[in-house]
């Protein structure tokens, strides 16, 4: 599956890793949110990770 000429996959990783990004930077204080700015994003990763995992597993040849 393709959105805008880039796979879903790809589309998910790509995010996968900016939320990882934003939970390190706020988990080791580099950039100051809220504790619960920072638990919804985590389990945002948890969801994507998730449908990012699955869709490769279920997409690879």
């Amino acid at each position: 599956m393709r959105i805008g000429g880039m796979s879903l996959v790809q589309l998910l990783g790509g995010i996968n890793f900016m939320l990882l990004m934003f939970q390190l930077f706020s988990g080791q204080h580099w950039i100051q949110v809220k504790i619960g700015i920072h638990r919804k994003v985590g389990l945002a990763l948890v969801v994507t990770a998730s449908l990012h995992g699955f869709l490769a597993m279920v997409t690879a040849n």
